[in-house]
């Protein structure tokens, strides 16, 4: 019977973990989507959406947490499988403070803004799917992981020259003071752009661990 327990024990709980990474990975894409019907429409009622996309992404998170502290064996090393939930628990709460800050400055959304998102989205659409393929096609995932990080590329060169266009601005108070509202708007659309790389680095080191 101890004998039979302990195999249970040890057993590699691989279906439950990769599980619970692909789901954070579909609230990745959830986020961005409850930021962009903000964008569309600035309201209390879309704020209260994203906010609860936020909370729901962060009890899975929480779930993750908890399996991986009660799990001895993992078939993923167990500092990956925790810094990647932590990259796309980040990732989600960065899409989430944009909402916040676009509420709190009171700043209209910009053409420029509403661009990065869409990049956003296509690095959450492509995450989701290298978690998705992970377990079964670790090669087909490391492709995808890859073009996250060219979409990463993509957000940096769009935040860039947004700010230079903002710097290049009359100079008058009024719009200084616009232009470091946006500006820290933009820095969380590129926090989560940076979130986002480092999760598939991380996808990428396990593939090739398992090659």
């Amino acid at each position: 019977m101890q004998m039979e327990w302990l195999k249970r024990f040890l057993k590699p709980r691989q279906s439950n973990f990769i599980q619970l990474l692909v789901e954070q990975g579909a609230y990745c894409g959830l986020a961005v989507e409850a930021l962009q019907a903000y964008l569309k429409k600035q309201s209390e009622k879309k704020t209260t959406q994203a906010r609860q996309v936020e909370k729901e992404a962060d009890e899975v998170r929480r779930i993750l947490v908890h399996e991986l502290l009660d799990t001895f064996v993992t078939p993923i090393d167990r500092e990956d499988i925790f810094a990647l939930s932590r990259d796309l628990d980040n990732f989600v709460d960065y899409v989430y403070t944009t909402v916040e800050e676009l509420e709190i400055f009171e700043v209209a959304p910009t053409e420029a803004i509403y661009d990065m998102s869409c990049l956003l989205q296509e690095m959450a659409d492509e995450l989701h799917l290298a978690l998705q393929r992970l377990g079964d096609h670790p090669g087909v995932a490391l492709e995808h992981a890859r073009r996250v990080k060219g979409i990463e590329n993509q957000v940096e060169d769009a935040y860039r020259r947004t700010l230079a266009d903002l710097f290049n601005g009359p100079e008058d108070v009024h719009h200084v003071m616009e232009m470091l509202k946006i500006r820290e708007v933009l820095r969380h659309l590129s926090n989560a752009a940076d979130q986002g790389d480092m999760a598939a680095d991380i996808i990428m080191d396990i593939v090739v661990k398992w090659s």
